[in-house]
């Protein structure tokens, strides 16, 4: 049977995109969440009246459109239902990492002159309430979860429930209000803002237009099809763009039904349940599913092992005919159908994606090898590139050619080229309108003639492929002169199973070395396995046992590279970091230059003598 293809609803304002979908779709299905250990459904149109209800509390209270509210959840359902809400009623809306600090809330809020905050539960409403006398634009914070706040009381704070109801009330009488509001905000008003990661300084508010996104999600359909009853599961924090605009702006225009994680802890459980047909995911997703089957083969029976073995030989051997652009033979396809049976299904349907017709990896540089594992799974895995301050997408692989080391062509909506120098320039209407309240930052970034400059450096192949190499202030130059692109060797490790992270150090130096962060999991599973003593984090990675495993990881990764660019020495960091810890960014990735100031001592030692380290 043919499986009929969506139609976009695509308004020129996200409010009018949303208008469209509930119009369109109107009692089916829009949003799921597991409450009670059920997952229930919540309508377009179930989800149009509580949008209308906090449209309407909001005025109540005085916002006004071009105001700015912000969201410091961490992705829940109410994440949305705030946002559209904020979106209807006029505003800006401004999300918070839930992992931000006090003074991190506190500098957002007065940066963007936030006049309401919606906070998730009672841990974010006392980041709030601590930095609130130092925000003097703040005026309301409604609270999605009042659990442990029954006998609290604020006049500046609201429970959701208790401002739903004070939108109903406001309704009384305002009809024509609503058709206002909507009608306040047209194509080139600011939509929302979306604050950068901040690993080079103070992060910047990056402003999004109603037509940068409008335009980037009417394209939702272009290279992929978009089919009915798609569904997603949505985990990735909703404050960063991959998530906001590919997962939730994207469902507006597609009529995908959003399924919420209950947290970020149960996000393999629930892909389990939910069993969605896309799945959107940074590397570091994909490099801990992939651990997880790695790690559950150690203690699998002597024939799993072997029944594995051999599926997978065939699923690389179909893998490695689609990237030389052949057609498996009949024999070979039947093959691939008895491993799927005897083994592969299983470990798809124990991801959680069995049902993905498409499986979409970005934010961050992934080990072409991973993509190798899951395209021997038979599943269809493609890399996509984009930024912040291009709203999403700016490539993406064909779904019929799948050239591994890149990151696909450019989407047919966007030009891209190279600068002299190697970096990657984009130009389309995708593009932000700025970063609020720095003009020079925006000056640096946008030239004169409308090209983003993105940092990163890269390469065109004659196919158009695009290539990217590294940041352009990440790239390394030996004490030797000889350029190395830290990202390559770095991706590589992070395919290790017992490796989480890990940053290259070797600028101005005669030799690289690297501070590696381990997978802690699975690093103490090896240890108690091998019965080796640890007492704490520290004492498992001083380990001489666990030593010798990193640094066999390491020499797995340096085979593959020229003498010059493999690692000498390497240095484990002995804390469990997280991403309150300002070592890492909100996407649990290691900030390059602060780690390499913060860990100054132990990257010295590196370069002397030590015998805790290992020496090649």
């Amino acid at each position: 049977m043919k499986v009929k293809s969506a139609a976009l609803t695509v308004g020129e304002t996200l409010p009018k995109t949303f208008l469209l979908g509930v119009q369109a779709r109107g009692d089916k299905p829009a949003i799921r969440e597991k409450r009670f250990g059920i997952w229930k459904s919540v309508s377009w149109r179930e989800w149009l009246q509580t949008t209308k209800e906090i449209a309407y509390a909001l005025d109540g209270i005085g916002f006004r459109p071009g105001d700015v509210a912000s969201i410091l959840s961490n992705t829940v359902v109410e994440w949305v239902y705030a946002d559209m809400g904020v979106l209807c009623a006029g505003g800006v809306s401004s999300g918070i990492y839930p992992t931000d600090s006090v003074k991190q809330v506190e500098y957002l809020v007065n940066d963007s002159r936030t006049k309401v905050i919606f906070v998730e539960d009672d841990e974010q409403l006392d980041k709030v309430l601590e930095c609130r006398g130092r925000c003097p634009t703040l005026e309301k914070i409604i609270v999605f979860d009042m659990e442990g706040l029954a006998a609290f009381s604020d006049p500046m704070v609201m429970s959701l429930e208790a401002f739903i109801t004070s939108g109903r009330q406001h309704m009384v009488g305002r009809e024509k209000l609503w058709e206002e509001m909507i009608a306040s905000r047209g194509p080139q008003d600011l939509a929302v803002l979306v604050y950068t990661s901040g690993t080079t300084g103070p992060p910047k508010g990056a402003i999004h237009t109603h037509h940068s996104v409008c335009f980037q999600i009417s394209h939702a359909d272009t290279l992929f099809p978009v089919l009915e009853k798609d569904e997603r599961l949505l985990f990735l924090p909703l404050c960063h763009v991959a998530e906001r605009v590919g997962g939730y702006y994207y469902s507006l225009a597609t009529g995908s039904i959003m399924n919420f994680a209950e947290s970020p802890e149960t996000v393999p459980d629930n892909i389990r349940e939910v069993q969605p047909t896309a799945f959107l995911a940074v590397p570091r997703v994909w490099e801990k599913f992939y651990s997880a089957v790695m790690i559950s083969l150690k203690d699998a029976t002597p024939l799993e092992k072997w029944i594995y073995s051999k599926a997978i030989a065939v699923g690389y051997e179909i893998a490695d005919r689609r990237l030389e652009g052949r057609e498996a033979t009949p024999v070979l396809k039947a093959k691939f159908r008895i491993a799927y049976w005897l083994a592969l299904r299983n470990i798809r349907k124990v991801l959680g994606i069995d049902r993905c017709q498409y499986l979409y990896t970005g934010a961050a540089p992934i080990a072409p090898e991973l993509i190798r594992w899951y395209l021997a799974l038979g599943m269809n895995m493609y890399e996509v590139y984009g930024q912040t301050e291009n709203c999403g997408v700016a490539t993406i692989m064909p779904h019929d050619q799948i050239k591994l080391g890149t990151v696909g062509k450019v989407v047919p909506w966007a030009e891209l080229k190279l600068s002299p120098e190697k970096e990657i320039l984009l130009r389309g209407d995708f593009l932000f309108a700025g970063y609020l309240n720095q003009p020079d930052k925006t000056a640096e970034t946008i030239d004169k003639d409308g090209w983003l400059h993105t940092g990163d450096v890269g390469e065109i192949d004659n196919e158009g492929f695009v290539k990217i190499s590294d940041r352009m202030k990440d790239l390394i130059i030996t004490a030797g002169g000889k350029n190395i692109t830290p990202s390559e060797i770095e991706n590589q490790l992070k395919f290790s199973p017992y490796i989480s992270d890990a940053v290259v150090i070797g600028d101005r130096r005669p030799y690289l070395t690297c501070l590696i962060m381990i997978e802690q999991d699975n690093v103490e599973k090896f240890a108690q396995d091998k019965g080796i003593p640890f007492t704490n984090y520290v004492s498992l990675c001083r380990s001489p046992q666990v030593q010798q495993l990193i640094w066999d990881e390491v020499e797995r990764v340096n085979a593959n590279f020229a003498r010059v660019e493999t690692i000498k020495r390497f240095h484990l960091i002995e804390r469990q970091l997280t991403p309150e810890d300002e070592e890492l960014t909100p996407t649990m990735k290691l900030k390059r230059k602060f780690v390499n100031q913060k860990y100054v001592e132990e990257i010295e030692a590196m370069y002397g003598p030590r015998e805790t380290v290992k020496v090649a």
